[in-house]
């Protein structure tokens, strides 16, 4: 065995090592959502497994995976709710899976959600750990604690993405945690410098969801970003080359990971998967390019900039009762800005503050399904990171007390909301 592959055989158990705890918590606080979510169930005569697997999305997941595009409800008011506004690779898998087993295909979305959740709180945790895991880094966001071996940064952050109120969703046959596990690998292969492998997970989000442009304009603007830095510094190589002799410009430091020809390979990748079923679903249509977006107006959606969103909650103001429901939506939004507000002045990387803005762009601006916003908000877990910085801070105890009660009451809500409306 050479060095190189040593150094690859031992580096990968021990980053699973270092993300362990995170992980371990993860599945205690999902588990801790799932007993809650049966016991209520089973007190209202209902299966949570049925709850979780086939139910709302799911169903047309399922129905897709067993027979194909093709079916479409048309409803009363003249709507007409067409399957091609779900993206395939869930109901890929879901078909893959049932064809090798005895499951069937709600059986098998419900297994891909689960091993996708724990991709996805693994790629979280690699995400923060690089970027704040370190001593040096640490230090500099003020995080004493946060040394290298330590990985509180990482596991408060994957911890807070799983006691979120609408948590549950990661457990169900939905694409949420499929999407966020491909989004943060992508994220962080774009952090370490593995371009192409970066693009490859930027396609297979695209192919997830449509939210799959905002990985897309990570890659992009990383890539661009790098791109241009590469350049300044090859010319200022070249200044001090001829200012100072060929023996000092060998010894400048190599930037790793930046080769132009892979990194222009990962952008070409990176929007195949979200343009290619765009494209399909317009020539299937008959619709040319915008094709898609006629689907999705069927399902009365689209995107207004918010102002469907802002009418929505201005009606809430006019009965008392409501009224309160339209403050709870308004200070939900502002704390939604702030953290990205504060997530830039922490000087979040450009790559996760570029797929976080988007993600949050989209869901804030779409013209409908104003309930299900908190499960589009889902993917865009850099949004934790400055609440997951103040909980590394803070004593163990009671970081540790925080996220039990969170945990606590995202159950018992989880729970109380997939008996009730549930996520449309």
């Amino acid at each position: 065995m050479t060095d190189l592959a040593t150094r690859v055989a031992v580096a990968r158990p021990t980053a699973l090592r270092r993300a362990a705890p995170a992980l371990l918590g993860y599945a205690a606080v999902r588990a801790l959502g799932l007993v809650a979510l049966a016991v209520w169930s089973a007190a209202r005569g209902k299966s949570a497994y049925t709850l979780l697997t086939a139910r709302w999305d799911s169903l047309w997941y399922a129905r897709v995976a067993g027979g194909g595009y093709g079916y479409e409800v048309r409803l009363p008011n003249g709507d007409v709710h067409s399957d091609l506004a779900f993206f395939p690779l869930l109901p890929w898998l879901e078909r893959l899976l049932a064809s090798v087993g005895p499951l069937s295909y709600a059986d098998a979305g419900f297994v891909v959600s689960l091993l996708a959740s724990l991709a996805a709180a693994w790629g979280t945790f690699a995400v923060v750990d690089h970027v704040y895991g370190r001593k040096e880094e640490g230090a500099k966001h003020g995080l004493g604690r946060a040394v290298a071996g330590d990985g509180r940064a990482g596991m408060c952050a994957v911890l807070l993405w799983a006691v979120l109120p609408v948590g549950i969703v990661q457990s169900m046959a939905y694409s949420e945690s499929l999407f966020t596990a491909l989004a943060a690998w992508s994220l962080y292969c774009v952090l370490t410098g593995r371009w192409v492998t970066a693009g490859g997970l930027a396609l297979l989000a695209g192919l997830t969801r449509p939210v799959g442009l905002a990985v897309v304009a990570a890659v992009w603007a990383a890539a661009v970003t790098t791109f241009v830095c590469n350049r300044s510094t090859s010319v200022r190589n070249r200044s001090t080359t001829a200012a100072n002799g060929a023996q000092q410009a060998a010894h400048a430091p190599a930037v790793p990971g930046h080769a132009p020809s892979r990194l222009l390979l990962g952008m070409l990748l990176a929007p195949l998967g979200a343009a290619g079923y765009v494209l399909w679903v317009g020539h299937r249509t008959g619709g040319g390019v915008l094709g898609y977006l006629d689907v999705q107006a069927g399902w009365r959606n689209g995107f207004d900039g918010g102002y469907a969103f802002a009418r929505f909650v201005a009606d809430k103001f006019t009965s008392f009762p409501s009224a309160l429901a339209g403050l709870g939506l308004i200070v939900g939004v502002a704390a939604v800005i702030w953290l990205y507000v504060i997530g830039v002045r922490q000087g979040q990387p450009l790559p996760l503050l570029v797929y976080s803005g988007v993600v949050t762009a989209l869901a804030l601006c779409a013209s409908s399904y104003f309930g299900s916003k908190p499960r589009l908000l889902l993917p865009a877990f850099p949004l934790l990171l400055p609440l997951a910085l103040a909980l590394a801070r803070a004593r163990t105890s009671r970081s540790a007390l925080v996220v039990g009660a969170v945990a606590v009451a995202s159950a018992l809500y989880g729970a109380f909301w997939l008996n009730g409306s549930g996520p449309p």
